[in-house]
């Protein structure tokens, strides 16, 4: 029941005394955007003054914008690794950040084919939790009565590993799953989800997700929300279904959870809900056994109000299928955030996933940007940072690169982001993601870029030399069609003695070789959450490339300028090269991947 209008927002009527406060807290920051930025980045040199970083650069105590945009360089991933490695390697002085580093948090993105390592500290978690309290007051407002049941939702912990200065590096989800803000979290009735706690945390990824598929299936009629982190999430939980509907339904039908789930954990909760229910046994077989998937979510969950999933930047490829599977149900986009920093929230949830805009939060670290412009980049320089923008600086329709401040330690950091501004709230910017810089292919949280593509190539076309055959040309899409999705990768060959061709399980270990060139983000996914398939080589037949120049062309290309596309979306372009493909390889197994990593 929404509260007195005296009390109601501009951005609408709270469900709830507590929406009230949320949403005025979301009016009061994004009111006074430049104000709140200036004084957390007052907060942030102050707190971090006497640290190793910032005492180079010689601010002498100053907190203002001007002097810091004036002595501290813009910088990479690769500026900070050396001072990363020493704080992961037991090095306890400030060298970042005044407090102390509580531990890393892996991000998608790699260097050297590692995970990068974000350094953070106890109080960040807070921030993060303060950003999560806000969503549920804001979709109140489009999707009334959230509070009457439950969320389906398939959340997963990832691997971890021990840094040797004791120290834990793990994906920032992991680390909010286990966190006591997460574990210990207050009842709150808009915000229940399905999936107990222990089927959350269990590190295994099959009994993780069964164990969440079945307790989901029980409270069928409860559900009103389904989602995951990323939209390639629920399509896996779904494709889990597809495979597993038979053993859920006689665990239903039983009320005996299946012997393949042995974590004890997992076993007492789910003892607690599962009993024998023959009926809901037999509908879920009566759904399932025909293999009919078109609007499957709504049939099984049919309160269902929305899908709660990132379709943005490389997800968006996911938005057709999941249509198929929920019957077209809304696909909300709640929260913009990185392993770098939480950066804000979607204040109008039910527009189309195209028209997605993100109000960045200006209290959860300073934010600047380079403006984004292909055709006139700007030159970063370390030894004379270039001036960039503020939040409140920029303008509509332009693109910009997101560049941090962070209280752990971050400072003038390219995070590699490119947004576009759509509109504002009050004085606060709303940014379209765009793209992450430099990103080649994307399945799930797997980022591939062109130099790692070439390098994979290239150590893969090396088995290739005994028969006198080169790759020629190639070129690549995300294929996302099957379920998990994978990399496929076109190759036109050149061989010197046709009669002498590599041979079908040379160019299946050419997969293979390429699958181990990629970086570990993407060999997780292949080896221990199995979110995605194996890489597919299709060669084509020999001119297919020069038709493909000569098609770019006719539609306007110059031929001076053209280049192979390392990386194809446009349909009519993957339609003409699959006409010329003549074999198809896949990698004959998973490629080598270990939770340990090198320090």
């Amino acid at each position: 029941m929404a509260v007195d209008s005296a009390t109601s927002s501009p951005l609408g009527p709270p469900a709830c005394e507590k929406d009230s406060k949320a949403l005025q807290f979301i009016e009061e920051m994004t009111k006074n955007c430049d104000s709140v930025q200036e004084n957390v980045l007052s907060e942030i040199l102050a707190q971090n003054a006497g640290t190793e970083y910032l005492q180079q650069w010689c601010l002498n105590g100053a907190t203002d914008r001007k002097t810091f945009k004036s002595k501290v360089p813009v910088i990479t991933y690769e500026d900070l690794q050396p001072y990363i490695q020493r704080i992961a390697n037991g090095d306890r002085s400030p060298i970042l950040s005044s407090h102390p580093i509580s531990e890393f948090l892996t991000s998608s993105g790699t260097s050297a084919g590692e995970r990068k390592l974000m350094p953070t500290i106890a109080a960040e978690m807070d921030r993060r939790q303060k950003l999560y309290s806000l969503l549920m007051p804001v979709m109140n407002l489009y999707v009334p009565g959230l509070d009457k049941g439950k969320g389906l939702y398939f959340l997963f912990i990832k691997a971890e590993a021990k840094t040797p200065s004791g120290l834990v590096a793990r994906p920032v989800l992991t680390s909010y799953y286990k966190s006591q803000q997460f574990k210990t979290r207050p009842f709150d009735p808009y915000n229940v989800y399905t999936s107990p706690n222990e089927t959350i945390l269990c590190v295994d990824a099959f009994q993780s997700m069964y164990s969440q598929m079945l307790c989901g299936l029980v409270y069928r009629e409860e559900v009103l929300r389904c989602g995951a982190v990323f939209a390639s999430g629920l399509v896996r939980a779904i494709k889990f279904l597809q495979l597993n509907w038979s053993q859920l339904a006689l665990d239903i039908e039983s009320g005996e959870l299946s012997s393949k789930i042995t974590d004890p954990a997992i076993r007492e909760c789910i003892s607690k809900i599962l009993k024998p229910m023959p009926e809901l046994a037999m509908f879920i077989r009566e759904e399932c056994c025909e293999g009919n998937w078109e609007g499957i979510i709504t049939r099984i969950w049919p309160n269902t109000k929305y899908l709660d999933v990132i379709v943005t930047g490389a997800m968006a490829q996911y938005i057709p299928i999941l249509d198929y599977y929920s019957g077209n149900l809304p696909q909300t986009c709640t929260m913009y955030a990185s392993s770098e920093c939480y950066f804000g929230l979607n204040l109008t949830p039910m527009v189309k996933p195209s028209e997605v805009s993100y109000t960045i939060m200006p209290n959860m670290g300073y934010f600047e940007f380079i403006p984004h412009d292909p055709s006139n980049p700007v030159t970063i320089s370390r030894d004379s940072p270039p001036h960039l923008l503020d939040l409140a600086d920029l303008e509509l329709g332009k693109e910009y690169e997101l560049v941090i401040s962070t209280y752990s330690g971050l400072c003038r950091y390219r995070v590699g982001d490119i947004l576009q501004v759509k509109g504002f709230h009050n004085s606060a910017p709303q940014f379209k993601f765009i793209r992450r810089k430099n990103v080649l292919l994307s399945i799930e949280s797997d980022k591939t870029d062109e130099t790692e593509l070439q390098t994979a190539v290239e150590n893969a076309s090396e088995l290739l030399k005994e028969f006198n055959t080169t790759v020629v040309e190639y070129t690549s899409y995300g294929d996302t069609k099957t379920i998990p999705g994978h990399y496929v990768i076109y190759w036109e060959l050149l061989m010197k003695d046709p009669t002498f061709r590599p041979t079908d399980e040379v160019l299946d270990q050419c997969c293979l070789a390429m699958e181990e060139s990629l970086n570990s983000v993407y060999r997780q996914s292949r080896v221990a959450d199995n979110s995605i398939g194996p890489l597919e080589i299709r060669v084509v037949q020999n001119g297919t490339f020069e038709e493909l120049m000569d098609y770019a062309i006719s539609r306007g290309a110059s031929i001076n300028q053209y280049k192979v596309p390392r990386c194809i979306s446009f349909t009519p372009i993957k339609e003409l090269l699959d006409s010329r493909v003549i074999s198809v390889h896949f990698s004959p197994t998973t490629p080598h991947w270990t939770a340990e990593r090198r320090f």
